[in-house]
């Protein structure tokens, strides 16, 4: 139990964006994929915990510092904060994980005329572009800009936002995986965003789309599992195993033990085709299934609706009727026996939250998905957050506990993009796979500290 009281909310709502929509393209080198497929079968990274995860790697040659950067699979693009940077209305979040890069001399900027950049720029054709980059129009109808650099482009988060310039590098990750001309983001202005995104989300920069085109084992099928979330900075965490490649028969083998998952199938976005968004039939709370809106099962031509399972939003948020209906019956059946924590919510912003002597009994939460009747039973600690309060520092510290779902908002708020989001807090304890190639999402319960130990034996 944390004597923490106070959450660092501020990334709660920051990783859904909504950009317009890129598409998963690929190109193979033979050589560089056999060299992959000889070297490499499931590579385990390490990710580091806190209030979200994050990747670590160097860029370029010589290797610039260890860069640490949010893992998001609800969006498209890495990017990462590249020197001079400023970083506006940033003074109430989390400073910066790594110092901000300075480019290496093998790094090379993006030609206007390239794919990349028409990804980075919502499609845009690469005449408009070059165009854009001061190219004259001989050398675009000729196609000779590549001394012309893809232009600034600005991309969108729920809450923050930046303009960055595409450049290419080696990216080396740990257990010296690298991976040649790697396409990022070098931003030196955001706001709201003073740390960096590896996005895993579909698209042609993410980083699983460009390990795909060297190594299609490794980025197509993808898992984290990740361990109990770090809200004290100066606790030590084991680290949260990413499996690239992840091999669907030793997935389900854990020592003597057969790890049971529970797959379903991905919608389709046409608006928003970056998103890994699912369909969400209700949530039970304890016996009582709580029916989700039409709108939450499936995915329309606007984009609006389903669920986005996704690593880089904190916690899960629910339609505002959806939420209610959730709410009102978990406090129906928590709070005929615990008192109402008034105080808690007004400090911290969550709730509800009750005080209880010794153990709070509450309610079973369950999420339950379209296809298949899939089920997936959420642990306690992953809704229910227990703590200390230390009242006004005259009486007793009293324990508190709090049900961590949230309010996204009503049908109109979120039209045009996803109706729900399964966020990270909600992800604790599981091993969450993706595989892009069948287009489905897989969840088991897993000890992730002792699956991480199991790739180090």
């Amino acid at each position: 139990m944390s004597e923490t009281l106070l959450l660092p909310l501020t990334h709660a709502f920051s990783k859904t964006h909504f950009t317009t929509p890129h598409h998963l393209l690929k190109t193979t080198s033979a050589r560089s994929a056999a060299r992959f497929r000889h070297r490499h079968k499931q590579v385990p990274l390490p990710l580091s915990s806190g209030s979200d995860y994050t990747l670590s790697f160097t860029l370029g040659s010589p290797p610039s510092p260890t860069i640490s950067l949010y893992l998001d699979t609800g969006s498209d693009v890495v990017w990462l904060p590249c020197s001079p940077f400023e970083c506006i209305l940033c003074e109430s979040k989390a400073p910066p994980l790594s110092p901000p890069l300075n480019l290496s001399a093998s790094a090379t900027a993006v030609p206007c005329k390239s794919s990349a950049c028409s990804a980075a720029h919502s499609s845009l054709p690469s005449s408009d572009l070059c165009a854009m980059a001061r190219c004259p129009l001989d050398a675009i109808e000729t196609s000779d800009c590549n001394s012309f650099p893809c232009p600034p482009f600005y991309y969108a988060y729920g809450d923050g936002s930046l303009i960055a310039r595409l450049y290419k590098d080696s990216l080396t990750l740990p257990n010296s995986l690298s991976i040649q001309n790697f396409t990022f983001g070098c931003a030196h202005t955001t706001l709201a965003e003073p740390v960096g995104v590896a996005g895993f989300g579909f698209g042609r920069l993410s980083l699983p789309a460009q390990l795909s085109s060297v190594s299609p084992q490794l980025g197509n099928r993808f898992s984290y599992c990740l361990v109990s979330h770090s809200f004290d900075s100066d606790k030590v965490r084991r680290p949260s195993p990413l499996i690239l490649g992840r091999n669907e028969e030793k997935e389900k083998q854990f020592g003597n033990e057969v790890v049971e998952f529970v797959y379903i199938d991905m919608l389709h976005n046409p608006k928003h085709p970056y998103f890994y968004s699912v369909g969400l039939e209700g949530i039970s709370v304890g016996k009582r299934n709580i029916p989700a809106p039409e709108n939450l099962k499936k995915v329309d031509r606007r984009g609006s609706g389903g669920m986005v399972v996704d690593s880089g939003t904190t916690f899960t948020m629910l339609p505002s009727n959806l939420y209610d209906s959730v709410v009102n019956e978990f406090d129906h059946r928590v709070g005929r026996f615990n008192e109402r924590a008034s105080a808690v919510e007004e400090t911290t912003g969550l709730g509800p939250c009750y005080y209880y002597d010794k153990v709070a009994k509450v309610p079973v939460i369950s999420l339950h998905f379209v296809g298949n009747g899939s089920r997936v039973v959420l642990p306690r600690r992953n809704y229910f957050y227990e703590f200390l309060d230390g009242g006004d520092g005259i009486g007793k510290k009293r324990n508190v506990g709090c049900l961590m779902l949230m309010n996204g908002g009503d049908e109109e708020e979120l039209s045009g993009g996803p109706g729900a989001t399964l966020g990270n807090y909600q992800q604790q304890g599981f091993e969450v796979v993706y595989d892009l190639e069948k287009r489905k999402i897989g969840f088991a319960r897993r000890k992730c500290s002792s699956l991480w130990d199991s790739f180090k034996n």
